[in-house]
């Protein structure tokens, strides 16, 4: 009986060792089967990963060659632009300043400040090129005009005078000395402009009233706004100038 019990409970250990062995076994697979699946996750991440970083770059790719075309275009266009532009046509013109004969060419579009500048008439200032401040005026046939406003081919068989043309440094114009006795030279800048618009009222009008030279002069701009001077200047080479 002893011996038969002990054979029982040796067979019940055998199979409770079994059974320990086989859920170890089991136990063991999950985890391998765990293990790959999640090294196949990662695998399969990592080509993803890969595949968007190719795209991304393949994107950023394409865009450059769209921008290098681009280029290419912008450039093909300006040569012809460039292979059709011709600079604009001159025009001869022949006129007189300060009493000296000019012969010169100019295009359509040229002011007559730019010419007379460009022909060394510097004296002619370029101020606003508006027609707002007077510093560029000239006078064009014994009339008073603003130089910007004009075109250089309208000069063609005038007489063009700048404040040069009024009086030298040796033999100063009335008006010119009156100027510099009065203290409206100040700055200088709207001088030329002021003292050729003050030549052509005086020529017109002898003997103004105030009230009239600052009509004469209300198309030319004082930045150091010393009218008062500049009046009592013109005043004093009208009584001087007209006895």
């Amino acid at each position: 009986m002893a011996a038969a019990k002990k054979a029982k409970s040796r067979k019940r250990s055998a199979a409770k060792k079994k059974t320990a062995r086989k859920k170890s076994v089991k136990k063991t697979a999950k985890k391998k089967a765990i293990k790959k699946k999640t090294a196949k996750k990662k695998v399969a991440k990592k080509k993803t990963v890969k595949k968007k970083a190719a795209k991304k770059k393949t994107a950023k790719k394409k865009p450059a060659k769209k921008k290098t075309a681009k280029k290419k275009s912008a450039k093909k266009k300006a040569a012809r632009k460039a292979a059709a532009y011709s600079p604009p046509a001159k025009y001869p013109i022949s006129f007189t300043v300060n009493g000296a004969q000019v012969d010169c060419e100019a295009a359509a579009h040229t002011t007559l400040l730019y010419l007379l500048r460009d022909l060394g008439f510097t004296e002619v200032k370029n101020g606003c090129e508006a027609g707002d401040c007077g510093a560029c005026t000239v006078m064009m046939d014994d009339i008073a005009v603003n130089a910007c406003c004009a075109l250089g081919v309208q000069a063609e068989g005038r007489e063009i005078l700048t404040v040069k043309g009024i009086g030298t440094v040796d033999n100063l114009h009335p008006i010119q000395k009156k100027f510099i006795e009065h203290g409206g030279i100040q700055c200088g800048f709207c001088t030329p402009g002021m003292i050729v618009a003050a030549k052509a009222l005086l020529d017109n009008n002898p003997r103004p009233t105030r009230e009239e030279i600052k009509q004469g002069i209300a198309g030319n701009l004082c930045r150091c706004t010393g009218y008062v001077k500049i009046i009592d200047a013109i005043e004093a080479a009208a009584a001087e100038t007209a006895t």
